[in-house]
């Protein structure tokens, strides 16, 4: 599986506005639901917030991964958002989230759903492949370097 099969440049923001957990969360369900009209923000946040209050999706080294099931999702969707400022996203290191990586499945895609979140969490534990996102440009750079590191694998 490679991460470009459910990542689209157009469902990445180079730079978040938002500056808390749940503001970005709203700012990428709603990137989502503008440019998926079957997923509908609302619910996306929902789903969202509901695995957040699990355990944070922060997984250390300024990367998040929020993640979620919904009927709405015909397929794998995937939003992606860097803040450059960095976020508190109650993260394992206790360090800001710089990189969020909104996943949404389909309900009944248990398998396609861990496979991606496998996927993603070994490309994000490159330092290099980070910085690489750190520096990106705009959401063109960030597709093409996401494009890059995931034909390695």
């Amino acid at each position: 599986m490679k991460i470009t099969e459910f990542v689209r440049e157009d469902l990445i923001v180079p730079e978040l506005g938002a500056r808390d957990k749940a503001g970005v969360i709203e700012e990428l369900a709603a990137r989502l639901s503008e440019r998926v009209p079957a997923l509908k923000k609302d619910d996306l946040m929902r789903v969202l917030m509901e695995r957040e209050k699990l355990a944070s999706t922060a997984i250390g080294e300024g990367v998040a991964i929020p993640h979620g099931k919904l009927d709405g999702a015909g397929q794998l969707l995937a939003a992606i958002g860097r803040s450059k400022e960095g976020v508190d996203f109650e993260s394992m290191d206790g360090r800001p989230t710089h990189i969020f990586f909104v996943l949404v499945a389909p309900e009944n895609s248990t398998g396609a759903h861990l496979k991606a979140l496998a996927r993603i969490s070994r490309l994000f534990k490159s330092s290099e492949f980070r910085d690489r996102l750190m520096a990106a440009e705009g959401a063109a750079d960030l597709y093409r370097i996401i494009s890059e590191e995931d034909a390695k694998y």
